[in-house]
This record gives C-alpha cells, structure tokens and sequence, in this order.
C-alpha cells in the first residue's frame, strides 16, 4: 500500500510536469464546458469533469481524454464551437490528447514514435514485408504452388515453427499494451477496484455505451445526423476479432488436449467460428474505413488518419486473406496464400501496441476509472 508520502510526490510530479499545447487545450476547453455544463448528459467524460474543479493535471487530462469516445455529440450540441471566438472542440482536442498518452506510455519508449509515423504505409509495408519473408521461405524449400496437400498446413510450415514464430510475436504484443496501460493505470490513481465497477467498466466497454451519443441516438459522421453505423461497424470489427481468436483457441486446445491435428473439416468448431469471425472483420472495417473517409475534419484529429486507417487496413487484409486461404486451402496455391496470411497476421500482431488498437485498451482502463470514480463521495459536493 503507498504511503502518503509516495502519493504526494506523485502528485507533485505530475502537477510540476509541464502540459503539453495539446493538453493546455484541453485544460481550456474543460474550464468553459465545466462552466457551462450544457453536455453534463452525454458520454462519461462531462460527469467526470464536474468532479474537477482544475484541469492542471496531466494525469487528469489523460484520463479524461481516453473517456472521450468521440462520438461527436458534443460539437454539434456546443453553443461555444468554431467558428465561435471560444472555439470549443472537445472531440479534435481530446482526441490529440489520446494520441500524446500512447506515445508517452509505449513500451519500448522509442516504439511510441510509431504513432506519429504514416501509420497506413508503415502497417501495409510491415505485413507484406514479413508475407514477403515467408514467401522467400517457402521458396527456399521448393516451388511456391505445388501439388494440393489437403489443407495440411503443416506441410508448408511446421507446427512447432508456427508456436514459435507467433507465440514470440503474440507475448511481445500482449507484454508491449500491458505494460503501457499498466503504466497509465498508475499514473491516473484510480483507487481500489471493486466488483460491481469491474462488472459495469467491462459492461460499457464490450456493449460499446458511449458510442450512442449520451442519449442512445449514435454518433455524428459527416455531419449532425445522428446514427449508430459506428457502433455497428465497431462492433462487427471487435466480435470478429473475438470469434476469430476463438477458433484459434479451440484449434489449440483441439492440438495438444484431445490430438485432434489440423486441417479441420469445414464444419467444425474451429473452422466455423473463424469464417463467422473472418465476415464480421470484413464487414467492420470496410465500415470503419468509409466512416473514417467521410468524417467531418472537425471531428478528430486529422494527423492520426494514417494510424487510424493502418489498423483498420491490417484487420481487413488478416480477414480477406484468411478467408482465401480457408477457401483454396485444397489447392496448389495454399503455400502462397498461407505465407501471404501468416504474414499480414504477424504484421498486424507486431503493430497492435503501436497503432489504434491501443485505444481500446487505454479507453477500457478509463471506462475503469470512471466506474470507480462515481461510487466515490463527491469532494465537491457540485454535481454527480
């Protein structure tokens, strides 16, 4: 348990350490909307700023940003938006913000200049890249199509090979994004983690709750109109992810629990939740990429679209090629097909810290935050 002295010295730490302009920005537009309060009933970020009388905390500025969903409500609801002299745009300036936490929160530290790189050529080189290596392998051992091997992947690359390959590159990416948030956590003092916050945190999180504007209408796109194509496309993205992470699960504990090896026949277990899955991370992000394509500028931050649309690019490329592969697996074009997935897959694996996928997680911790946060006494005594 940390003494007081040790959560003093924090906070004078964070108190002492200078804002970013991003987050000066922030603090600004806090001040005004804290004032005037007209937002108090949309996403959690306005009543988590009643709770604050000051904006001087990095931390706080953190946390508050990563609660943003930027659904867009705010602005247009805003009395106070550009072209008003205050010109307050809380969705573009939080959204600055969150890009500031990953970079300064990434594990290795030199790996949070990723985020301010050309995310959308940097994630299509990496993947196919690596699909390149692969394919130079597979040469290397003989002809790139060959005769049809009944779906045995294992014929083009061993078992082992494959665990070792991707269980390096899968712990990387899990140990990179914990230890970041870990970090982040940290910083932002949550206070102790009970069960109905966890319960309800994990809640809005895997129902995607703040993506319905506060009032259950959706979010703005283009424009003003509200609707829930994001929250749709979101969640196709996210539960196509899941089922396709399923399958391998299922197909690992098929391996090495009942010696059931692959290739699995089409209508099993493995093989079913991959191709539902494999649809739902088609469907999703060609859904988040035409939102991101026709989004009003204002809305985000423009400098983040290649990041935004690396991720995205790399979902769809891991779904598309897995779904050929699923499909021509009993041809003489599985060894091309499989070295172009496994490819893209360990692309998108090596890049998951460093790219828009972090959002999910910082966002998840802050949605924690806030479900702690609102079970506590109110120091103010203001507003709830």
């Amino acid at each position: 348990m940390q003494s007081l002295e040790t959560i003093a010295d924090k906070a004078i730490h964070w108190h002492a350490k200078p804002l970013s302009d991003n987050e000066t920005e922030v603090a600004r537009i806090m001040q005004i909307c804290n004032a005037c309060r007209y937002c108090e009933g949309f996403c959690a970020t306005f009543p988590a700023m009643t709770r604050r009388l000051a904006f001087d905390n990095k931390a706080d500025l953190n946390y508050l940003a990563n609660l943003c969903h930027n659904c867009g409500a705010c602005l247009h609801a805003c009395q106070y938006a550009p072209p008003h002299e205050f010109a307050v745009n809380v969705p573009q300036a939080m959204a600055k913000v969150r890009k500031e936490t990953y970079t300064e929160y990434a594990w290795p530290a030199t790996m949070g200049k990723l985020y301010s790189s050309n995310g959308l050529a940097l994630s299509l080189a990496v993947a196919f890249g690596l699909a390149l290596f692969l394919i130079l392998a597979v040469m290397s051992t003989g002809s790139l199509l060959h005769e049809p091997l009944a779906g045995d992947f294992y014929a083009i690359f061993p078992h082992n090979t494959l665990v070792l390959l991707f269980g390096t590159v899968f712990v990387f990416a899990i140990c990179a994004l914990g230890i970041g948030v870990r970090r982040f956590w940290k910083d932002v003092s949550p206070g102790k983690v009970t069960s109905p916050a966890a319960a309800e945190a994990a809640h809005d999180a895997l129902k995607l709750k703040y993506l319905d504007g506060g009032h259950g209408l959706g979010c703005n796109d283009e424009d003003d109109r509200f609707t829930l194509r994001r929250r749709m496309f979101h969640h196709l993205t996210f539960y196509g992810f899941m089922l396709c992470f399923a399958a391998t699960s299922v197909g690992t504990i098929y391996h090495y629990v009942f010696g059931w090896q692959a290739p699995y026949d089409y209508f099993s277990l493995p093989v079913i939740l991959g191709t539902v899955g494999g649809i739902g991370l088609l469907i999703g992000p060609a859904g988040l990429f035409w939102l991101n394509m026709n989004r009003a500028p204002l809305h985000g931050d423009p400098a983040q679209q290649g990041m935004d649309r690396g991720f995205i690019a790399l979902l769809f490329l891991t779904s598309l090629t897995g779904l050929l592969l699923l499909v021509f697996r009993e041809t003489g074009y599985m060894g091309l097909l499989l070295a172009i997935h496994l490819g893209v897959v360990m692309g998108l694996f090596l890049m998951l810290p460093y790219c828009k996928f972090a959002h999910g997680i910082y966002r998840s911790a802050a949605l924690l935050k806030w479900s702690i946060e609102k079970r506590q006494p109110n120091k103010l005594g203001l507003s709830d």
